[in-house]
């Protein structure tokens, strides 16, 4: 899986990533794995032609000292259909931007 990996963190600044996603995101039925929504402005064709697959999310996972951010592109009501994937070039800057927008507004350093 191709991804985004920001490690090393601080154990009292993962809570505060943990409580920015709560907030910010879509819980999964695993513990620590949150959905992000992509913009509907950055789906590919494909995508938005799907809307009976929308909305189009990519997954965060919180570790010990780490944030891992996917680059996968992927509809929450099933899988297998053709407008799940890996992310377009736009998406996958949105993933990076959203990263680090996440970290500079809480104040986290690494």
């Amino acid at each position: 899986m191709r991804a985004y990996l920001v490690d090393e963190i601080d154990p009292a600044d993962m809570g505060k990533i943990t409580g920015y996603l709560r907030e910010a995101a879509i819980s999964s039925s695993m513990e620590k794995v949150y959905w992000l929504q992509i913009p509907n402005d950055l789906l590919s064709e494909t995508q938005s032609a799907h809307t009976h697959c929308q909305p189009h999310v990519f997954a965060v996972e919180l570790g010990g000292d780490w944030v891992k951010l996917e680059f996968f592109s992927r509809s929450l009501k099933g899988i297998g259909c053709s407008c799940q994937g890996y992310c377009t070039e736009p998406q996958t800057d949105y993933v990076i931007r959203f990263a680090h927008e996440m970290l500079k507004n809480l104040g986290i350093r690494t």
